[in-house]
């Protein structure tokens, strides 16, 4: 799929609450296609990080670019260039699938994309309406996912090691960084095109899993500001 409307939530966990989850998972859900991947992305934003610092200001609409791959890869291999924005709590993606030398020449303004479509459109809008983007941060963390067989739009993954660096800013280069999260903890989220079950409701307040606001990219640019990461 290249278009998405969905509703994001996320949960922080602690050991103990990361095996329950998984247990439950491993009843109700089916492992996504991908199932465990490594999961590296490039952030696009303005030199003076326009991008990030307006979405932490928890604003009704908000807007990223970020250029993604499954696990270290090779040039000229496939990458997805993703749009995300969210408007009043619900997250709208797209996305188009093209090798990485595709991807970087349209970022640098030096070719067309490889595809002529509505998507395409809105990422050339992006990008020549902030004018000087050019990646930021180097993303990367391991992703379990799953999918409800009954449900295809409704889909939950957990997020671990989430790394980053500042430097070495390509997907070709080796998988690692600075932990940008306290090491035991993980990253739930979930994501319902429509409802979230009741099962899960009622399943997470028992263990007391509670909902919360967060950003890979936002914490690492919080970190930096503070001169701080995790050593793991």
């Amino acid at each position: 799929m290249n278009v998405f409307r969905r509703r994001e939530l996320k949960f922080l966990l602690n050991p103990d609450q990361k095996q329950v989850i998984e247990e439950l998972m491993a009843q109700r859900m089916v492992p996504d296609k991908y199932g465990r991947s490594t999961i590296c992305n490039l952030y696009y934003d303005t030199p003076d990080y326009r991008l990030i610092r307006r979405s932490l200001e928890k604003p009704v609409y908000k807007e990223k670019l970020r250029l993604r791959s499954y696990g270290r890869i090779q040039p000229g291999v496939d990458v997805f260039l993703e749009m995300k924005k969210k408007y009043k709590g619900v997250v709208y993606k797209r996305r188009l699938r093209m090798s990485q030398t595709e991807a970087m020449e349209f970022m640098n303004r030096r070719a067309p994309l490889p595809e002529d479509c509505q998507i395409g459109r809105e990422l050339e809008y992006f990008r020549d309406f902030y004018q000087n983007l050019e990646p930021r941060v180097y993303l990367c963390y391991d992703r379990q996912a799953w999918f409800d067989p009954e449900d295809k739009g409704f889909r939950m993954t957990i997020d671990r090691n989430i790394r980053y660096r500042m430097e070495g800013l390509d997907l070709t280069a080796p998988v690692g960084g600075a932990l940008a999260l306290e090491p035991e903890l993980s990253l739930l989220e979930v994501k319902a095109s429509g409802g979230v079950p009741m099962w899960l409701v009622e399943h997470l307040s028992r263990e007391r899993i509670f909902k919360q606001s967060f950003s890979k990219y936002g914490r690492v640019y919080l970190l930096e500001s503070r001169g701080r990461s995790y050593v793991g």
